[in-house]
């Protein structure tokens, strides 16, 4: 089998793990306020154990709760908290799998402004992530040795509740690497200055675990290897960190790249591309002689590369994990077609706990961190469900109802299923969206689901009449707003699907939404178009998730994509497009293709008509309910089909 040096046993220290892949340490959000887990994390991670994985790294666990300030997690102060935490290590075991402990002393100067109370600790005063003008409290050579006896109190409580492995979480920019880095450590007592000085508070650690679980259980090192950003540390000055690192007896680093100044490395985007972290193991290999493991948007492929080439013993998947428990099970069988993809949205996962303060869940399987509320269950009495539109809404609750027992058809208005998800789907760093409607095909077709393209239905269609359950997800169509002109451009739509009717070199995009930013960068990266983007808000891409944001603004400076903002459009001409400012000034742009990406509006009159004639049976989902994101759509027709 292709991928059988994925499933070869491999040691750290005394832990033999069953194979070479890891569940990348993620935080739920989930834990109770007294620092205890929640049932639903146990849940979680059991379902990643019975999914064939060979290691779980639970999320950071923290010393106590003046130092986390980040998200609900659990905290390693007290007793209490074991029977939990035991009950989550031995929902690993039932299934083979090992589980390791990531103890946290922090955030430091990165905590959340809406998880932060006062100023956070760090190694020095330097200034808050969020907000220069906020200094952060030095830590005191007291509270230095504080911190030590806890890792040794939170350590013990690993133990006890029966962890195989304890992970230090030194990463990207946290407190620990606010000590190691000289960029953010400016102490001038034995905790800063020289390299070792710098290593001094994460030897520390070590030595403070270590002298609790000595060789019992092994101490993995979570590191960024790499900053990247001017002035952070790069990967040449890493390696001398860990050689530090092992003469210290860490058993395994856990390393990648990226930090809070670089955010959507630290939560790889799609834009980041594939593996985009794996370039840090050559040089760590040439330095370390313990096991290495690797993050960063990896796929079955670039893990197999991974391991097959020994630049790392372990390839590590967190939110594909989270996407598709069963994914190391199926690579196992051979079974790739049916691995149900992680579109790298970040909206469900580390989304939710940022923005929303919720626990994790994800956009494509929304029984995340849900796995026992949201069970499915076979139908007590088997129906006729009619599903109108193959966008993911539409394929979602074609899914859950055929699952569920039910006899389900699929209509669909065009030639092919996906709806938007397919229009989307056109650019390379968009490509697990393709992947995603491939994986609804097949699953369509191995549930026996019958698809009818080129089927537009109407309201007096047979096929309602005989229905038991009609489930609505018709879509969203462009808006065209009334300009001047507006019939000379072409939509989003047609420039993704149709790059025919782009015309000449210089192309403008009328609205900086996520549609617009996302075939700016395509057609600059893929098509070498110089794209002026027009926005009448006072900033781009206001609607996509800060986390990506920041990779589609590094994306339009390495591609020279222009931005206008606090620019109104007034007229679209031949030859560009005429625009307004807020103080009533007008300049025209120049371009040779106008394309209208102004967002979009629900498609559901013909919804509404069914409704109306069918009232007792009819579920409307998706955008032709509320404009929303696949993440919306998908969870609205997994909860349409779960119903019935």
């Amino acid at each position: 089998m292709k991928y059988d040096a994925l499933f070869t046993p491999f040691s750290i220290g005394k832990m033999e793990v069953k194979n070479r892949l890891v569940m990348s340490p993620m935080g739920t959000n989930s834990s109770h306020i007294d620092g205890t887990i929640a049932d639903d994390e146990i849940d979680y991670f059991e379902r990643r154990a019975k999914g064939g994985v060979g290691l779980i790294i639970m999320g950071c666990q923290f010393l106590n709760p003046e130092l986390a300030q980040g998200s609900l997690e659990g905290v390693l102060q007290n007793t209490y908290v074991i029977p939990q935490l035991t009950s989550v290590v031995e929902a690993s075991h039932r299934y083979g799998a090992k589980i390791c402990c990531q103890i946290s002393c922090g955030t430091g100067r990165n905590a959340f402004p809406n998880m932060m109370g006062e100023p956070p600790f760090s190694s020095s005063e330097t200034p808050w992530t969020f907000n220069p003008e906020i200094k952060c409290r030095k830590l005191s050579k007291d509270q230095i040795k504080d911190i030590m006896k806890e890792f040794a109190n939170s350590a013990k409580i690993a133990m006890d509740a029966g962890f195989d492995a304890i992970e230090i979480h030194a990463h990207a920019g946290y407190l620990v690497d606010q000590f190691m880095s000289p960029v953010w450590n400016i102490r001038d007592d034995e905790y800063g200055g020289s390299a070792e000085n710098r290593m001094r508070f994460p030897c520390e650690i070590v030595e403070s675990i270590k002298s609790v679980v000595g060789d019992k259980l092994p101490v993995i090192f979570r590191i960024s290897l790499d900053h990247m950003f001017e002035g952070g540390r790069t990967l040449e000055e890493s390696m001398e960190l860990i050689k530090i690192l092992e003469n210290a007896g860490v058993d395994a680093l856990d390393i990648d790249s990226g930090c809070y100044e670089t955010i959507d490395y630290i939560f790889p985007s799609a834009y980041t591309g594939d593996a985009c972290m794996m370039y840090v193991c050559d040089e760590a290999r040439k330095h370390v002689s313990i096991p290495l493991m690797n993050s960063g948007n990896h796929t079955p492929d670039s893990a197999l590369d991974l391991v097959s080439n020994n630049k790392a013993d372990f390839a590590m998947f967190g939110r594909q994990l989270i996407a598709d428990p069963d994914m190391p099970n199926k690579l196992m069988d051979g079974d790739t077609e049916n691995i149900r993809p992680c579109i790298r949205c970040n909206e469900e996962c580390v989304g939710r706990i940022v923005t929303r303060l919720t626990k994790l869940s994800c956009a494509v399987n929304p029984t995340a961190c849900d796995e026992r509320r949201l069970a499915l269950e076979d139908a007590d009495k088997v129906k006729n469900v009619v599903v109108i539109g193959a966008g993911p809404g539409g394929l979602e609750a074609a899914r859950v109802a055929a699952l569920r027992g039910h006899k389900v058809a699929v209509y669909e208005k065009d030639g092919k299923i996906g709806g938007q998800l397919a229009v989307a789907a056109t650019p390379k760093f968009k490509d697990q969206l393709k992947k995603l409607v491939s994986w609804f095909e097949l699953q369509l077709k191995n549930l026996d689901v019958t698809v009818h393209l080129n089927h537009e239905v109407t309201i007096d269609d047979e096929i309602l009449k005989n229905a038991d359950e009609i489930i609505i997800g018709s879509g969203a169509t462009p808006i065209a707003p009334n300009i001047n002109g507006i019939d000379k451009s072409i939509s989003v739509i047609d420039a993704h699907i149709n790059k025919d009717m782009i015309k000449g070199d210089t192309v403008i995009m009328c609205g900086g939404g996520l549609s617009g930013c996302d075939s700016a960068i395509e057609l600059a990266s893929e098509h070498n178009k110089k794209v002026k983007i027009v926005e009448m808000e006072d900033t781009i891409a206001k609607d996509v998730m800060f986390i990506n944001a920041a990779s589609i603004f590094r994306d339009f400076g390495k591609y020279g994509i222009e931005q206008h903002t606090n620019s109104k459009i007034v007229e679209i001409l031949d030859d560009g497009v005429i625009v307004e400012d807020k103080d009533g000034n007008k300049q025209k742009i120049d371009g040779d293709t106008v394309i209208s990406a102004f967002g979009m509006l629900p498609s559901n009159k013909l919804a509404k008509e069914i409704q109306a004639k069918y009232p007792k049976h009819t579920n409307i989902i998706g955008d032709s309910l509320k404009i929303g994101k696949v993440a919306d759509a998908i969870r609205s027709g997994y909860y349409a089909g779960s119903r019935i």
